[in-house]
C-alpha cells in the first residue's frame, strides 16, 4: 500500500477508532462477571483480551465497500458475533487434547488460567451467545438473519472449523500433499473470513455475483494469513507458543520459505482482483489487506530484508 504519512496515520486512528467501538460492544453483549462465576471470566477473557480483531474490521469495511449504510443497527453486532465465534475456537484449538498451548495474544490460554472444563464450556457458551446475537440482530429481514446463522453455522460445523481442526490434529504430523494442506488452511482460516464476509454481504443486500466474489477474495485472503502465521511460528513476537508447527506438515515445510513467499504473494494478487471486482463503492478493504500485511514486515524480523508484501 502507497500513500502519504498523513495517509497512513489517519487509516491506523480509524482502524483504531473502530477496534474500540467493537471492543465495547463485545463488553456490553457478554455477561457480566459475578462472583465465583468462572465461565463468564472465562468468555470475557476469551474475547476481550487483546487482539488484532482482523475478523469484525474486515467485515465492517466491506459492508461501507458494499455500499452498506455505515448506521446499519446490526452491522456491529454481526460483527461482534464473528469475534465471539473466532474466540471460542481458539480457546478450544489451545486445550491439551488438541493443540496444547500454553500463551494466546501474550496471556497464558484460557485452559491454563481456568482450567480445562471451564475452558470447554466456556467455548460453547461463546457460540451460543454469537448464535443467539446473530439470530436478534436489527436492520436485517428475517431472511437476512436466517441466511446470516446459515453461513456461521456452516463456517463452524462439519465442513468448517470442525473439519479443518479434526484434519490438522489427525493428519498435520503425516506427510501431505501440498493440496491437503491447501484444503486444510481453507477449513482452518478462509471459511470463517468467508462467513464474516458474506454476513457484510447480506446487510448491504449484495448481488450474488459479488457475494461469489466475496468467498473467492476470503479464501485467498485465509490462505495468506495462514502462510504469513505459518512462517512466523518460530518467533517470538506473536504472543503465542514458540514452533507450535515444529514436526507438521505445513506448506513451509514441505516448499520452504521462499515458495511460501511466492505463494502468499499470489493469494493476496488475486484477492486484490476480486476486491476490485465487488467493492464498488470504495476500497477500504483493500487498504486494510494492505496495510496489515505490511505491518508485519515492519513487527516480524523475519521479514525485515523482504520488499512489501502488497503494493498498488
Amino acid at each position: 500500500m502507497t500513500g502519504t504519512p498523513d495517509e497512513a496515520l489517519r487509516h491506523d486512528c480509524e482502524l483504531q477508532s473502530m477496534r474500540k467501538t467493537i471492543e465495547n460492544r463485545l463488553d456490553s453483549l457478554l455477561p457480566q462477571t459475578e462472583e465465583n462465576d468462572l465461565v463468564t471470566q472465562a468468555m470475557r477473557d476469551a474475547t476481550l483480551a487483546p487482539g488484532k480483531r482482523i475478523r469484525p474490521l474486515l467485515m465492517l469495511l466491506a459492508a461501507r465497500d458494499l455500499g452498506c449504510a455505515p448506521a446499519h443497527p446490526g452491522l456491529l453486532d454481526l460483527a461482534c458475533a464473528v469475534e465471539m465465534i473466532h474466540a471460542a475456537s481458539l480457546t478450544l484449538d489451545d486445550i491439551p487434547c488438541m493443540d496444547n498451548a500454553a500463551m494466546r495474544r501474550g496471556r497464558p490460554t484460557i485452559h491454563r488460567k481456568f482450567g480445562e472444563n471451564v475452558a470447554i464450556l466456556a467455548a460453547v457458551a461463546l457460540l451460543s451467545k454469537a448464535f443467539g446475537v446473530v439470530s436478534s440482530a436489527e436492520g436485517l429481514s428475517d431472511a437476512g438473519r436466517a441466511q446470516a446463522v446459515s453461513e456461521l453455522s456452516a463456517a463452524v460445523g462439519t465442513q468448517g472449523l470442525v473439519k479443518g481442526q479434526y484434519q490438522d490434529l489427525r493428519e498435520g504430523c503425516e506427510p501431505r500433499s501440498t493440496e491437503a494442506i491447501h484444503t486444510t488452511n481453507d477449513l482452518k482460516t478462509g471459511v470463517l473470513f468467508s462467513a464474516s464476509l458474506q454476513l457484510a454481504a447480506i446487510a448491504a443486500n449484495a448481488s450474488v455475483a459479488a457475494r461469489n466474489r466475496l468467498r473467492s477474495f476470503a479464501l485467498d485472503f485465509g490462505q495468506a494469513f495462514q502462510l504469513l502465521d505459518d512462517l512466523i511460528d518460530g518467533l517470538a513476537t506473536t504472543g503465542k507458543d514458540m514452533n507450535k508447527d515444529a514436526g507438521k506438515s505445513t506448506l513451509v515445510s514441505v516448499l520452504g520459505n521462499d515458495r511460501v513467499h511466492q505463494r502468499l504473494r499470489e493469494h493476496l494478487r488475486r484477492a486484490d482482483e476480486h476486491l476490485a471486482f465487488v467493492c464498488s463503492h470504495g476500497a477500504a478493504t483493500q487498504q486494510f489487506m494492505h496495510s496489515w500485511f505490511n505491518q508485519q514486515l515492519a513487527v516480524h524480523p523475519a521479514f525485515m530484508t523482504a520488499p512489501p508484501l502488497c503494493q498498488r
